[in-house]
């Protein structure tokens, strides 16, 4: 298989080349001569043929095999030659797994045996730093069919309300409660499985209390909630249907008492005064945070090297900090899905609790960090628990990164940004399908999104 092409001599004379391409390997020729007549040509009735014995798409009609061959009508008007054939085993319309399969594997195992479809920064319009914050781009990706959206919520301008927006930027806000409404009507647009949000909490107590009757308010009987307690294992999506589920790390004060409960006389002191804690090995590869860029500019934030905490799960700064006397206790008993790190570093991190499971945020880098000494502990740690996977603070421009290496250590939400038009039919969805599904890398690790 062949194509001629021109180029320009001196701009005036044009000469032409021949552009070599793949040809069909044996096996696919084998393939055709099977299928095909004695005009070697591949008829619809033929692709039909082809389709539901070799391909098993026992549903496939033939008025579908024509218009395959219609599309590739400049090969051959009849039918398909050798190398339209071998054209149409490489599109578009030869998916690895065609969406009319449906779901075909057990959705009854815990959420964390799944791959899920996640969000990264969900509500923004652009890049990073100055971008549009909106609802707009929640719809879009719950009718692409994404499960977990990441809301973060802070304090509006008159600290009365809640607004969502990426914190420390130029980012213009919008209202916490809109994004809510938005995803309560989209959210089982594309999937009747579960949708996850997760909230970067920058809120004081009092705002966190109204969080939550504007939650409870907006999804009723919708939201999944089985209290103040973290679960001992993840419910299944198959009995999560058409359920919203929150989560983010507990209130700081629910989390302080409990440690001033089990830590000893001398460790208090520390968790009172965070000033006053040892950095550890640990600590310092977690990375530092990132400044804000209010005061700043862009290039300051360009030129930020080490990024690797600028989570979603930061610690409140001092600011917000001093402004906590209390809890809201009927926020703590929204959050489903317990996030967090705890103190220790890495280490700690990855332990494996067996009375309760939680969810882990790295950052792309603290990914590949831990993945060259802990590989083995992350994969254990995500046969129980959730692993979140999220880009690089410097991505400005909402770039995505390599997932594979997140999945291939049973990261369930790998996080992308969707806010600029590129491709992921390449990683989300024909890699994602032969790299885990048909290569079997991780026994019980499913996708939950492109099942549906």
């Amino acid at each position: 298989m062949s194509s001629k092409q021109t180029y320009s001599v001196c701009f005036c004379c044009r000469r032409r080349f021949k552009l070599a391409a793949a040809e069909a390997p044996p096996e696919i020729k084998s393939l055709f001569a099977k299928f095909s007549d004695e005009n070697d040509l591949m008829t619809a009735s033929h692709l039909h043929k082809f389709m539901v014995e070799v391909q098993c798409h026992q549903n496939a009609t033939e008025e579908e095999a024509q218009s395959i061959i219609d599309s590739l009508k400049h090969f051959h008007r009849k039918g398909l030659n050798l190398d339209a054939f071998f054209k149409y085993l490489f599109s578009d319309s030869n998916l690895p797994l065609l969406p009319s399969i449906g779901v075909h594997h057990d959705m009854n195992l815990p959420l964390s045996h799944y791959f899920v479809y996640t969000g990264h920064n969900s509500y923004l319009t652009g890049n990073q730093l100055s971008s549009d914050c909106s609802d707009i781009p929640i719809i879009k990706a719950l009718e692409r069919g994404v499960r977990v959206i990441e809301l973060d919520i802070w304090p509006n301008s008159s600290k009365d309300n809640v607004d969502v927006l990426h914190g420390r930027t130029l980012t213009t806000p919008v209202e916490l409660i809109r994004c809510l409404k938005s995803i309560k009507e989209h959210a089982f647009v594309a999937s009747e499985y579960p949708v996850v949000i997760t909230l970067e909490d920058h809120l004081t107590p009092d705002l966190q209390a109204k969080v939550a009757e504007m939650v409870a308010e907006t999804f009723g009987d919708v939201l999944f909630s089985p209290g103040s307690e973290a679960l001992k294992e993840f419910p299944s999506p198959e009995s999560l249907k058409r359920r919203i589920i929150i989560s983010t790390k507990p209130p700081k004060e629910y989390l302080e008492a409990k440690e001033k409960v089990n830590d000893p006389p001398q460790e208090k002191a520390s968790v009172d005064n965070p000033k006053q804690r040892k950095v550890s090995g640990d600590d310092e590869a977690w990375g530092k945070e990132v400044p804000s860029l209010k005061g700043g500019t862009i290039a300051d934030y360009k030129d930020y090297e080490d990024e690797e905490n600028f989570d979603g799960e930061e610690d409140l700064d001092e600011g917000d900090k001093s402004s906590h006397h209390g809890e809201a206790p009927e926020y703590r008993r929204l959050i489903a899905i317990h996030a967090g790190k705890p103190k220790g570093g890495i280490t700690e991190c990855l332990k494996v609790d067996p009375e309760k499971v939680t969810r882990l945020s790295l950052s792309e880098q603290q990914l590949e960090k831990a993945a060259i000494t802990y590989g083995k502990e992350i994969v254990r740690f995500t046969q129980r628990n959730i692993l979140r996977v999220y880009p690089k603070g410097t991505r400005i421009n909402s770039s995505n990164y390599n997932p594979l290496i997140g999945w291939m250590h049973g990261a369930q939400m790998v996080a992308f940004n969707m806010q600029v038009s590129i491709s992921f039919s390449i990683y989300g969805f024909c890699l994602f399908n032969l790299f885990f599904i048909l290569q079997g890398i991780l026994p019980l690790v499913l996708h939950l999104n492109i099942m549906i």
